[in-house]
Formats: structure tokens, sequence, C-alpha cells
């Protein structure tokens, strides 16, 4: 006997309903599905760009990414590079505000939701925060590449998850997940250090605009304003005076997305009965009757609010941050000449050494001081053997770490440690990937034996 439900039949076929775990899996699955995808283009847009910094037209590269740009409405105007003003400081904007979607949604219905649960990924990502910034700051205190000791805290979830796509069902959809959460929360630890530690001083009145355009949005989701475009032009006005007070415009973007609503504005049942309503409108009336048009464009609404905010932007802005903002991102940031000499810049070996030791082994031992004291537990499916391969693939900084370099490393007077910083950070990236893959290899390879 089969234990499928039979398929429905008939004209008015009932949707066979699924265990709630099942539903709150599938957007985690569906997360984990377009990472390990983007992961491959991101790969091939950072190879592309060390190509490119490394051939005859290398300065024509450079160039490009420098070339001005102003925005000017008025006497309201913005000025900048390429590559900082439009890339780092606007469509990564996009990308942390994915970011502020992905915690809430992890806070809210996921890992982070239930505080046993969460502490095994909170500890990890404390713990691989701590340790990296420590490795660095032993090898640079007192130095002048000392400001750089918050690059090698945060994890690229992208390839993280895409070097975890290359084993397949073999590794437990439990590592997957304790990895992803804790990627996301120490993306929210990178988000803390830049608002508290890359903030210069601090132009008040704007920052004052910026509090009030959150309180304005805020309002509107609480009396129901559903318009995209209205809080579209609302989040730019609070991105432009974020922009302006001094705190980095990215922190606005995790702001929004805390924002966003997680709960859908039409319940279920209203659906059904919406559903209902109109289906017997529709059987009433011609294809061409007024009506008929009325009761499509109320069922388009009723559709559509059913699903949260939170989920329906996720869902829409996370394939364009995964195919193609962090590509372009890549491809402005990652070109560095690769001098040999770079390799053994105090800067880059330092960055190196915390994602490749640091990170590893903060989150081990952080984990393992917590299930010792039986605070926690290693998800189902999961032994320390493997959860160490995870640790490892932890060091792949990548995107985050790239960002927080250009921070930590502003203006032509830091170059050099802004160049070796990237170098340590793909070395170290690199490393990572490949012991952690050769880690987990002989894990699964022993436990097929």
């Amino acid at each position: 006997m089969s234990d499928h439900a039979p398929a429905a039949t008939g004209p008015n076929p009932l949707p066979v309903p699924r265990p709630p775990v099942e539903r709150w899996l599938t957007p985690v699955r569906q997360f984990l599905h377009i990472e390990s995808a983007s992961g491959v283009v991101l790969l091939a847009c950072t190879v592309l760009a060390l190509v490119l910094a490394n051939s005859p037209a290398a300065k024509a590269f450079a160039a490009f990414w420098h070339t001005h740009v102003e925005f000017a409405v008025g006497g309201f105007h913005i000025s900048g590079e390429l590559g900082h003003l439009v890339i780092n400081d606007g469509l990564m904007v996009i990308f942390f505000f994915v970011v502020g979607l992905e915690i809430k949604r992890e806070v809210v219905f996921g890992e982070l939701r239930e505080p046993r649960k969460a502490l095994l990924p909170v500890v990890a990502a404390v713990g691989g925060m701590v340790a990296p910034a420590c490795v660095y700051l032993a090898l640079q205190w007192g130095q002048p590449g000392q400001r750089g000791w918050a690059v090698p805290m945060a994890t690229d979830i992208a390839f993280v998850v895409g070097v975890l796509a290359l084993f397949g069902r073999r590794v437990p959809l439990g590592l997957k997940v304790v990895m992803l959460s804790l990627a996301i929360v120490d993306d929210l630890g990178a988000v803390l250090v830049i608002a508290f530690v890359f903030t210069g001083s601090l132009a008040w009145g704007w920052l004052g605009a910026a509090a009030a355009g959150l309180a304005v949005i805020y309002a509107m989701n609480r009396i129901g304003v559903r318009s995209v475009g209205v809080y579209t032009l609302a989040g730019i006005a609070t991105w432009l005076a974020v922009y302006k007070s001094g705190v980095h415009p990215t922190v606005a973007g995790v702001l929004l997305g805390f924002l966003t609503p997680t709960r859908p504005w039409v319940a279920p049942d209203a659906l059904m009965g919406a559903l209902h309503a109109a289906r017997e409108r529709l059987d009433a009336h011609t294809e061409h009757s007024p009506r008929w048009h009325g009761d499509l464009d109320e069922l388009r609404f009723v559709a559509r609010e059913a699903a949260s905010p939170l989920h329906r932007l996720e869902a829409a802005l996370h394939p364009w941050v995964a195919f193609a903002i962090m590509p372009v991102f890549a491809l402005a940031n990652a070109g560095v000449p690769l001098d040999p000499a770079a390799l053994g810049d105090p800067v880059a070996v330092a960055v190196a050494l915390g994602l490749v030791i640091g990170k590893p082994l903060g989150i081990l031992l952080a984990c393992a001081v917590a299930v010792r004291l039986g605070l926690t537990k290693l998800p189902d499916g999961v032994n320390w053997p493997l959860f160490a391969g995870g640790a490892c693939l932890g060091g792949i900084g990548f995107t985050m770490a790239l960002f927080v370099n250009g921070l930590a490393f502003p203006g032509a007077e830091h170059a050099a440690a802004e160049a070796a910083g990237k170098v340590g950070t793909l070395l170290g990236s690199l490393v990572s990937s490949v012991v952690g893959a050769a880690v987990l290899v002989a894990v699964l390879w022993r436990r097929r034996g």
C-alpha cells in the first residue's frame, strides 16, 4: 500500500496538506539551491576579475571602477567612484536588505526561533568571529594593519553552500542548516561592526531624518500600506539620509529588512473564503463582463497578500542578489595584482591565518564548550568530524571579508594594505575550501566504508 495520498481529481482538486516542518524547510531548501548555484557564478566572476587585474588590460580595468559618477536633484547631490558609490554603497544595500530579511526569517520561523536550537549556530558564529579577530590582532597588534582586525570575521554562505552541494545528499541537511544559520548570525555581527566601528563623525540632522524615514515605513506597515512603489521611494529616501549621516549606508538595508512584516495581510481562512466567493461570481459572469475583470483584480490582490511581504521580497530579490549584485561586487573588488611578494605581506598573512585557523578553531571550541555544558547539541546525523569539516568551510570569507577590507583600509594612503587584505582573503578562502572539502571527503568515505 502506498504511503502517499492519492492525487485529487475532478473539477475542485483539494491540496494535499504538508506537515509544518516541510513548509518551514521549503524556503531553506530554495535558499540553499540558489546559493549553491550562485557560488559557481561568483567563482567565475572572481577568476575573471583576477585575470583582468593581471593582464595588459589591468590599468583600464581599474580605471573603469574609478569612473566618477554624480547624482544631483536641485541642490542635493552625491558623488563618488563607480565601484564605491554605485556598487559598494548602492547595490550592496540590496544585498544587506536581503541579509536583514534572512535574519528576520530565521529569528521568526527558522533555526534561530527556538533558543536551544538557535544556541548552536549563535555560539558557533560568536566563536567564529572572536577567534579570527584575535589571530589577526596577535599578528598585527601595534602595526599599521591593526585596523583590519574585522576582515576575517564573516563567512560567505554562497561559497560554503556551493562546496557542500558538491557532496549532494551525503551531507546531512542539519549541517547545511547550521552553516546557513551561522553565516546569517555572523553577517549580523559584521553589520554591527560596520555600524559601530567603521562609522566616522555623525551628522545628527541627517541621522534624525533617517530615523524619521524608518518610523514612517514602520507606520505604513502598521496601517496597511501595500504599494511596493511607496515603500521603494521611502526606502531610497532613508538610504540617502543614512548615507549623508556618516553611518555606512548598507546599515540602512539591514534595518529596512528588519522592518519587513513576516505575516501576510490576508489570512489563510480569508484566502479560501475569497477564492470560493470569486469562483461563484466568475461562474455567473462572462469573460467580457466588467465584473469579471473586477473579480480577477480582487483575486490578484488576495493571492499576492496571502504571502507575507518578507517571503515575497526575499523570493523576488534573492536571485538578483545571488546572480547579479554579488557577481558584480566580485568583479569590482576581487581584482588584485598577484605579486608573489604580496603573499608574504603581514596583512595578507594575518587575514589568511585568521580565516584558515581562527575560524574553525573558534567555531569548534565555542560549540564544544556549549555542548559539553549541555546547553545545546549537534544536529541529527552530524558528528564532530563532520562538523569540523563544516567549521573549516566557515573560513571562506570572500564577499563580506572583501567588503569589510575596503572599509578598514580606505583611500590611497591604505591602498597597499587593502590589496594585501584582498590577497589574504582570496588565499584564506581558497585554503579553507580545500581543507574543508578534504575533511568532508575523508569523513564521508569512512562512513560509507
